[in-house]
């Protein structure tokens, strides 16, 4: 027997190919970044890529197991890039 594919599907193999194309895009940033800023936010980006990637299987699966998973990686990209940035900005003050 051959499973149908749905609309669904579709869309979310062509959601997560995207998101893996910002997802190396941004890990070139971090690698090559020419400032420690830059490195950051590309980290912050590639964090939320992979909050967008787990929205769109919870939303593809219709579980909401993932929703707990989303909101921790969140909190948890929220609270690294706010200390970095913290760092940053002590750093730059003479």
């Amino acid at each position: 027997r051959r499973r149908e594919v749905g609309v669904m599907e579709i869309v979310a193999v062509i959601c997560h190919t995207m998101l893996a194309l910002s997802a190396l895009l941004y890990v070139a940033r971090v690698a090559f970044g020419p400032s420690l800023a830059d490195r950051v936010i590309a980290l912050d980006c590639l964090l939320i890529t992979g909050v967008v990637a787990i929205g769109v299987e919870a939303t593809r699966t219709r579980s909401g197991t993932y929703l707990d998973v989303l909101l921790v990686v969140a909190l948890v990209a929220f609270i690294g890039t706010t200390a970095v940035a913290r760092f940053i900005e002590r750093q730059s003050q003479p």
